[in-house]
């Protein structure tokens, strides 16, 4: 007979590190996690979010603790992994969500901005996992690591979005996930990736402003837009024992729309 649901998707004794956690798809995650029975440490650059976001956490009877780093920065990465497991023990769970994005026509984008979306975008994700699978999850034959990708990773842009380094990171993202799966897997470490379609965010304000909102949700095959619930049921599935025969997959949650991409 098999393990009770509820028994396999328990992560009680657990300890997740989730980076951009302060707010967004990162907090959503950490919500999911917590509540799962999780113990959370988040990072992101502003104090004051992570201090409003843990509050929000703690409210939910959640144990949550945060450290304030540049996760684009390698020694502020490295900094948060070694402080996490000071406080908190062995990592099991590492959720690469810090993210930025960047619009300019790819003739004009400036290599500053280019270096900025791919330090954080990609860079970050190959330091973090480094750093925490070297000394927590190799060591401990275990870990569970979720890339946070996007369908901008999965194919090209609708006329008027011009943002070419964003695009290229994330689809690095997509074939990062892919090959450190495939080397990790030996360790008993799964690798995957969530590629969100469109939510709500600081991040997609722009985007989404002036009535593209409704538009974008009336292209999606189920008329929607994300919403704060979204991501986590599969964050909690990758997390959790239930994914424990999961690894290097790509699950896009966006209403439909990688499916009528290119249409």
């Amino acid at each position: 007979m098999g393990t009770p649901i509820q028994q396999l998707l328990d992560l009680s004794g657990r300890t997740a590190l989730v980076t951009g956690g302060s707010r967004g798809l990162g907090l959503q995650i950490a919500e999911a996690l917590g509540e799962a029975g999780a113990k959370l440490m988040l990072t992101s650059r502003k104090a004051a979010d992570l201090e409003e976001a843990i509050a929000h956490l703690n409210q939910r009877g959640i144990d949550a603790r945060w450290i304030a780093a540049d996760a684009a920065n390698p020694d502020e990465a490295r900094r948060v992994c070694t402080e996490t497991l000071e406080r908190l023990g062995p990592v099991d769970i590492l959720v690469n969500n810090a993210g930025a994005a960047w619009g300019a026509p790819a003739e004009d984008h400036a290599l500053a901005a280019w270096d900025k979306v791919m330090n954080l975008n990609i860079r970050s994700l190959f330091v973090f996992s480094q750093t925490i699978a070297k000394l927590s999850m190799i060591p401990r034959r275990h870990g569970r690591i979720i890339n946070i990708a996007s369908i901008a990773g999965l194919a090209g842009n609708p006329a008027g979005m011009e943002t070419l380094a964003y695009n290229t990171s994330k689809g690095a993202v997509v074939n990062f996930t892919r090959a450190l799966a495939a080397e990790w897997g030996e360790h008993g470490i799964t690798v995957n990736a969530i590629a969100p379609g469109f939510f709500p965010s600081k991040m997609t304000a722009h985007t989404l402003a002036d009535g593209n909102d409704a538009r974008m949700a009336a292209a999606a095959p189920l008329r929607r837009l994300g919403d704060d619930d979204d991501l986590k049921g599969a964050a909690l599935l990758f997390a959790s024992a239930a994914g424990k025969h999961i690894t290097g997959q790509i699950l896009a949650v966006d209403g439909g729309v990688s499916c009528v991409i290119g249409q």
